[in-house]
């Protein structure tokens, strides 16, 4: 095995070797944020005009796993676009800290977009919305106290802190994240009660007791009416309506 270079060299070494022409190139992820662990891969960010389109590719580079993203001009924004619209940005972010390792005079207005869509926020939720996540919430909830069998439970609780993670951040108009950027997006957003959302899915955990999580997830859903069943529908006034007559 080769030894492993710095991180920073590493990466241009790497753009420079495989992508010469390139007009432009970032390294971001975890090793620019200071939070780099043992398994960290370097996350490498390539806009190379002369593309048709975009591609994702993994590679080993002198000891270091790296993660490549590369885009055309224009077929970068098309992602922004689709990160905006889930809200979870993960391109726009990694573009926004990336520290530049090759730049022909396009990356600050990039960077800058990519700044721009972060600070925006994502779409707020309608009110139609915020009901169907309340009704689907309870579903969980009630599924939960209903269940007397731990392997039920244990995916409920599972199903229940995607679903709450997400309504506490949407509801706020705050991105959200998958995997470790869940909780990272919920201690940006409130810190002590991201503390309790831990608290309360850990004692599950340890215990096989629900009381805190339903305790939790029922303070989450006060504010926006509490819990949800009776009255809710989904599709009934379209499918009430009469054809119009010719």
């Amino acid at each position: 095995m080769r030894q492993r270079w710095e991180p920073m060299h590493t990466a241009k070494v790497f753009v420079e070797t495989n992508f010469r022409h390139c007009r432009g190139a970032l390294l971001a992820g975890s090793v620019v944020r200071g939070q780099e662990t043992a398994t960290s891969d370097l996350d490498i960010v390539v806009f190379d005009e002369t593309l048709m389109s975009s591609y994702r590719e993994s590679i080993m580079f002198y000891g270091w796993p790296i993660e490549v993203f590369v885009y055309n001009l224009s077929s970068y924004k098309d992602f922004f676009e689709k990160d905006r619209k889930a809200a979870k940005p993960s391109m726009p972010r990694m573009v926004s800290e990336g520290i530049i390792l090759k730049d022909s005079g396009i990356m600050e207005s990039i960077q800058q977009e990519a700044k721009a869509l972060l600070e925006a926020g994502p779409e707020a939720w309608s009110t139609d919305t915020i009901r169907t996540k309340r009704y689907f919430i309870t579903d969980v909830l009630d599924d939960l106290r209903g269940s007397d069998d731990r392997k039920e439970r244990l995916f409920c609780v599972n199903t229940l802190s995607d679903l709450v993670s997400e309504f506490i951040l949407r509801t706020e108009r705050k991105w959200i994240g998958s995997s470790k950027w869940v909780i990272r997006s919920l201690e940006a957003h409130d810190h002590e009660l991201a503390v309790r959302f831990v608290e309360a899915f850990e004692h599950f955990y340890r215990t096989d007791e629900t009381a805190h999580i339903i305790e939790f997830v029922e303070s989450v859903l006060e504010p926006y009416g509490g819990r949800l069943f009776d009255g809710f529908s989904i599709g009934k006034a379209e499918a009430e309506r009469k054809p119009e007559k010719l």
